[in-house]
């Protein structure tokens, strides 16, 4: 059996990132002092089983020569004759060559470019897990709050604290929002939003909408670190990033919180949260959240167009629309068992197809004839509007907002950026009114 050091050295040489087995070949004979016959099929070997695949870790790399009968047949005989110390270096995927990433292949350069000192770094990343097992709240970096859904399940908003979400913003602006997003996602995106996302759907004949389970947490770390690695920064980077990125929920949230729903939905909510996963409210989470989706975005999209449909997404909710007479039904499981295979999970009790005879609504919004907000909607905003102009707006301030000229100016804007007419129409009430 090969020793540890042996192990380390071979694995430096197979996760360099050289894409010819005579390359690999090459900085493995190095390394061992000599051009043994079987590091080429070695090597071979190895490409094939990662071809296409995230840049694996070293431990994976170290897992692939433990399982090759063929090496572990001559390990013992092996030792380290040379080390190979050149820097780690950046090695992205090919389309990432061209988004202008930061380089930064060592915890120090991330440690400058975010500003902070090395060992802040490693306080914040806390890639060992210990933050969550303290006893005093205010060393925790996330401020928490636990929501009881309509239906009895859990949200645990995760909000990071002052110094964490500037460090995260500034992965968001540096580095994530130069990643270009898969064509059927719309939320969360430049220049994208309900209203991109549900046009593509209007006046077809049956829409079919579909809801992730748990989109956040469900995303947990090895997920994250696999994406920075695309991007191509080294292992130790991608760590450090995804540990920024991550988050463990410490025990004592759910012993804290006065109102629980029923045993299985907390014991649920615990185990999605009790491993590292991407928190819900860091600013992060939702583009790391569309670069772990593309996967899927891409299988799903040529599922729609094998079946004459459309297809976008707004986070978790999955929209498909069809003219042709098809099954959708089975549609619907192919669609699941894509998202199960890329790691998602369907929430089957929000799974509705809509055909043009009931009201086609997606995100807010009625797809139905053409885009438009739902009538009831419009009709309250209007008499708030009526009202505000006959009796003054003091009145009207039912759930005490702070600023209720901007309120309202906001949702009168929203209709007007969805259906022009009836907006003008709002537009003239709001003019009208005694402020």
């Amino acid at each position: 059996m090969a020793n540890t050091t042996l192990l380390s050295a071979l694995a430096r040489c197979f996760a360099s990132g050289e894409p010819t087995a005579d390359a690999i070949a090459g900085r493995a004979a190095v390394v061992l002092g000599r051009p043994w016959f079987w590091l080429r099929p070695l090597a071979r070997r190895y490409l094939r089983l990662h071809a296409g695949r995230t840049r694996p870790r070293r431990r994976e790399v170290i897992r692939f020569l433990l399982g090759d009968d063929a090496f572990r047949s001559r390990a013992h005989k092996l030792a380290v004759a040379h080390w190979l110390t050149e820097p780690q270096r950046m090695l992205p995927a090919k389309a990432a060559l061209q988004w202008g990433l930061p380089e930064i292949v060592t915890a120090g350069d991330l440690a400058e470019w975010l500003g902070i000192r090395t060992d802040e770094l490693d306080w914040f990343a806390d890639l060992k897990g210990l933050n969550p097992r303290t006893r005093t709240p205010q060393l925790g970096h996330y401020v928490y709050k636990v929501l009881v859904k309509k239906h009895g399940g859990l949200r645990l908003i995760e909000a990071p604290k002052p110094r964490l979400k500037k460090i995260q913003r500034q992965i968001l602006t540096g580095i994530l929002n130069l990643v270009p997003v898969h064509a059927a996602a719309h939320g969360f995106c430049r220049q994208r939003c309900i209203r991109t996302f549900a046009e593509p759907h209007v006046g077809r004949r049956v829409l079919l909408r579909m809801d992730l389970q748990a989109f956040f947490p469900s995303l947990p770390a090895a997920r994250i670190q696999a994406a920075f690695r695309t991007l191509g920064y080294p292992e130790t980077v991608a760590d450090l990033l995804a540990g920024l990125c991550t988050n463990r929920t410490p025990s004592s949230v759910w012993r804290t919180e006065g109102q629980m729903p029923a045993a299985p939905s907390l014991a649920e909510a615990r185990a999605l949260h009790d491993g590292p996963h991407l928190p819900q409210g860091a600013p992060t989470s939702p583009a790391l959240a569309n670069l772990c989706m593309y996967r899927a975005d891409c299988r799903l999209t040529g599922l729609a167009r094998n079946f004459g449909a459309v297809y976008t997404r707004y986070a978790d909710d999955l929209a498909f629309s069809f003219d042709d007479e098809v099954n959708v039904r089975r549609f619907s499981l192919y669609a699941a068992a894509i998202l199960l295979e890329e790691g998602f999970a369907v929430n089957h009790r929000k799974t509705r197809i809509l055909p043009r005879s009931t009201r086609q609504q997606l995100a807010g919004l009625v797809a139905n004839v053409r885009l438009n907000v739902p009538r009831v909607e419009f009709d309250r905003l209007k008499a708030i509007l009526t009202n505000c102009v006959r009796n003054g707006p003091a009145n009207q301030n039912l759930s005490g907002v702070n600023d209720f000229r901007a309120h309202l100016n906001g949702r009168v804007a929203f209709v007007e950026s969805i259906h022009p007419a009836k907006g003008q129409r709002l537009r003239l009430l709001f003019d009208k009114i005694h402020w």
